[in-house]
């Protein structure tokens, strides 16, 4: 939920701040949160966060994953288990179904529509 905040928080940031703000997510991401999932999956040994079933920590890290690629599309370049949970969590009917095109799940939120609702509020 830590690098899920950060990413959320990255559109909120001051213009002078992003920068600076992308960078320490970005560092997050790959030093501190990535490495501990794939340290996960590799210990664990199975195909899932938790157990040998769906759970909402996969769902969540998915999301994540999602986020922060829609940042830095090679971020799992050194993940290979974090690629595999990736493809395979996102293959799962349902799932596959959510990511098309046209789903409920919506693109980054554009710089304008976060005037327009700093104006609004």
């Amino acid at each position: 939920f830590d690098l899920n905040e950060l990413l959320i928080m990255h559109v909120l940031q001051p213009a002078d701040q992003k920068e600076q703000h992308f960078a320490n997510m970005m560092d997050k991401a790959e030093n501190r949160y990535f490495p501990v999932f794939e340290k996960v999956l590799k210990d664990h040994g199975k195909d899932f966060l938790v157990g040998n079933q769906l759970s909402k920590a996969d769902v969540q890290l998915l999301e994540v994953i999602l986020m922060a690629e829609e940042y830095k599309p090679d971020i799992l370049a050194k993940f290979p288990l974090l690629q595999s949970f990736k493809a395979r969590i996102s293959n799962i009917p349902t799932i596959k179904k959510f990511l098309q095109p046209g789903s409920q799940r919506k693109p980054p939120t554009r710089p304008e529509d976060i005037a327009e609702a700093i104006k609004i509020f």
